[in-house]
């Protein structure tokens, strides 16, 4: 009688292990699932990126956080995490427009995300004078607006000249040019190579971008566009620590949520 209930007994504790190890190998394989299908969505679809420098002000704020589309100029090896040496060129390749707001790899290390404004298609002739920017030698159109208002890394108020430019495409949206004289308002004349794109950050003073051949972005490859940013999911100007969790509410920008990126 004593032997058939510790046989029993011992029957109940295997059934239990069986089912924690079930129930532990679901869940492994639950996250496992996830993972993949997050890696396939981030390299096909979307995939999401912060802002961590002023150069695309005032379009994009330090603490914006925005989803890039992959699908928009085709796929690549920088399509794919950590940029794997799977041959050059893209596939199911598409041009980018002048105006996209892009992501790209630095072309001198083809590992560092930037973010600008594609300016000059291949074959384009781009030049800064005072400010002004020049396409195949015309003059695009600079209005100028209210100025921006803006916090410096330093705690400075500024008030930064701010002007709408519009493309010869129609693509309209503002810049900042706090100097007229900035070695980047004057330049000589670009040239932009077969197969390769020219861009610039919006803060126009502050904005190291294809303006800068050497040591900076210069002429970016095909091969190096990771994809164009469409919309913003949120925003925070870290004005609230980690820790404090009473102050997360106002350390949110509510109104830049979901708004797309122009």
């Amino acid at each position: 009688m004593n032997r058939n209930r510790s046989n029993g007994g011992r029957s109940i504790s295997a059934r239990d292990g069986a089912a924690k190890k079930e129930g532990w190998g679901g869940f492994i394989s639950t996250i496992v699932y996830a993972l993949l299908i997050a890696l396939v969505i981030r390299t096909v679809a979307y995939e999401p990126f912060n802002i961590p420098s002023e150069s695309m002000l005032p379009t994009l704020l330090v603490g914006d956080y925005i989803f890039v589309s992959k699908f928009s100029y085709g796929y690549s090896r920088h399509s794919i995490l950590f940029s794997p040496n799977l041959g050059s060129g893209r596939i199911f390749e598409s041009s980018p427009e002048r105006g996209d707001v892009a992501v790209f790899k630095l072309p001198r290390d083809n590992k560092t995300d930037y973010i600008k404004r594609i300016i000059g298609l291949p074959g384009d002739r781009i030049q800064m004078r005072r400010g002004v920017l020049y396409i195949n030698g015309e003059a695009v159109r600079r209005e100028r607006v209210e100025d921006f208002r803006h916090v410096d890394p330093s705690g400075r108020n500024l008030n930064v000249p701010r002007y709408r430019e519009t493309l010869p495409n129609g693509v309209s949206y503002e810049v900042l040019d706090l100097l007229e004289s900035a070695d980047v308002d004057n330049t000589g004349i670009y040239t932009v190579p077969a197969g390769h794109y020219f861009a610039m950050g919006d803060n126009r003073d502050n904005s190291i971008d294809s303006r800068v051949v050497g040591g900076g972005v210069g002429y970016i490859p095909a091969e190096n566009l990771v994809g164009r940013a469409e919309f913003l999911f949120f925003s925070t100007d870290y004005s609230a620590a980690l820790w404090e969790i009473w102050a997360w509410p106002q350390s949110i920008r509510f109104n830049r949520i979901f708004r797309t990126i122009d």
